[in-house]
C-alpha cells in the first residue's frame, strides 16, 4: 500500500494559489512572507498561532525593518490567505486586524521635453520598449510580455493580455513607434527563423495552451516582441526556448538615461505611464477614456493625475501671479 506523506504547508499554499490562477510573482511573495512569519516565531506551526503572533510580526516589520505600509499590507494579505484559504480557519480575529494606512503619493511625472531627452539617450530594444511605456501607457511587464499577435498595425492598437488583475485591455499603438516597431519585428523574425532551423524557436505559452496546441510554442505569432539575446533549455519540455527581456534590462537603461540628462526627478519605468496619463489629460482627453487605456478598475485611481496637470493645483492661478511687476 502506497502511503504518501501529507503535503508540506508551503506546498499547500502554492497549490491553493495555483488553483486560483494567481501569478507567479504573487505566489513567490506569499510563500516568502509565510516562511518569514514561521521563522520569526521560531518555526512554530501557524495553526498554533493567532492574532497576537501576526500583530507582533507586522509590528516588527514596521518598527525594526522600517518597511513601507504597502509592504506590510502585502505580508498581512499573505497571512490572511494562509489562515482562511489554506488552514480553513474562519476565526473572528482575522477581520479585526487593521491594515497599515498607505499614504497618498503624488506620482512623479516627466515633462514632454524630459521624456524626449530620456528617449534620445536610449537606443535599441530598450528605447523602443520605453517608447511604448510612454506612448501606450503600459506597465513595465506588460510591455516586455507583449507577443507578436498582440500588436495590430492595421488598427494601430496593442492588446494587453492578463494585465494587472488578470484583465485584458486595448490601448493605442503610437504612430511614433509604428515604423521602428515594424523594423524591430523584422529583425526578431529573422532571429526566430534561425532558431527554428537550429532546432530551437520555442517560447513559453500561457497556462495549458502548450498541451492543447503542441506546436503553437514555435509559431511566429506567439513569439515575444522583445526576446532575449540568449536561449535556454527547458528541461520539462526538452525545448530550446527564448524568454522575453528581463525587467532589469529596461530599468537599468532608463535609470542611466535619466542620470545622463541630469533630470532631477526620481524617474523610473513607471514614470512613463504616469506621464502618459498626465499628458493625455493636459491635451483634453476624457478621464474615462484615460481610465480605460490605463486599465484602472475605478476612476478614482485615474483622478490622481488631475493633481499634477501643468496648470497648478486644481488648475487655478496663483495670486502671486496677479501682482503688478515692481
Amino acid at each position: 500500500m502506497d502511503v504518501r506523506p501529507p503535503p508540506r504547508l508551503l506546498d499547500r499554499v502554492r497549490a491553493e494559489l495555483r488553483t486560483r490562477h494567481c501569478s507567479l510573482r504573487t505566489e513567490k511573495a506569499y510563500v516568502g512572507w509565510i516562511r518569514r512569519f514561521i521563522l520569526f516565531h521560531g518555526k512554530r506551526h501557524p495553526s498554533e498561532m493567532g492574532a497576537e503572533e501576526i500583530t507582533r510580526f507586522l509590528s516588527a516589520l514596521a518598527i525594526e525593518r522600517n518597511v513601507a505600509a504597502s509592504t506590510q499590507n502585502q505580508a498581512l494579505s499573505a497571512l490572511l490567505f494562509l489562515y482562511k484559504e489554506v488552514l480553513a480557519q474562519e476565526l473572528p480575529w482575522l477581520d479585526g486586524i487593521v491594515r497599515a494606512k498607505t499614504p497618498a503619493r503624488i506620482p512623479v511625472v516627466l515633462t514632454r521635453e524630459e521624456v524626449r531627452q530620456v528617449l534620445a539617450a536610449m537606443d535599441g530594444p530598450p528605447r523602443l520598449a520605453a517608447l511604448l511605456l510612454y506612448g501606450a501607457g503600459l506597465r513595465l511587464l506588460e510591455a516586455l510580455r507583449l507577443r507578436v499577435k498582440d500588436v495590430d498595425f492595421q488598427r494601430n492598437q496593442i492588446i494587453v493580455r492578463s494585465g494587472k488583475g488578470a484583465k485584458d485591455r486595448v490601448t493605442m499603438l503610437p504612430a511614433a513607434a509604428g515604423r521602428d516597431l515594424a523594423k524591430h519585428l523584422e529583425t526578431v523574425r529573422e532571429q526566430h527563423l534561425a532558431d527554428t532551423r537550429a532546432g530551437a524557436g520555442w517560447v513559453e505559452l500561457p497556462w495549458a495552451l502548450g498541451r492543447k496546441y503542441p506546436a503553437a510554442g514555435r509559431e511566429w505569432i506567439w513569439q515575444w516582441v522583445f526576446p532575449t539575446t540568449r536561449t535556454y533549455f527547458h528541461v520539462a519540455s526538452s525545448q530550446r526556448r527564448r524568454h522575453h527581456l528581463h525587467e532589469s534590462v529596461l530599468q537599468r537603461a532608463v535609470r542611466e538615461a535619466v542620470r545622463s540628462k541630469g533630470i532631477l526627478k526620481h524617474a523610473t519605468c513607471h514614470t512613463f505611464r504616469h506621464s502618459f496619463a498626465t499628458h493625455l489629460l493636459e491635451d483634453g482627453a476624457d478621464i474615462r477614456t484615460v481610465q480605460e487605456l490605463l486599465g484602472h478598475r475605478d476612476v478614482s485611481t485615474t483622478m490622481i493625475y488631475t493633481h499634477v496637470l501643468n496648470r497648478g493645483p486644481a488648475g487655478v492661478l496663483s495670486p502671486a501671479d496677479r501682482l503688478p511687476i515692481v
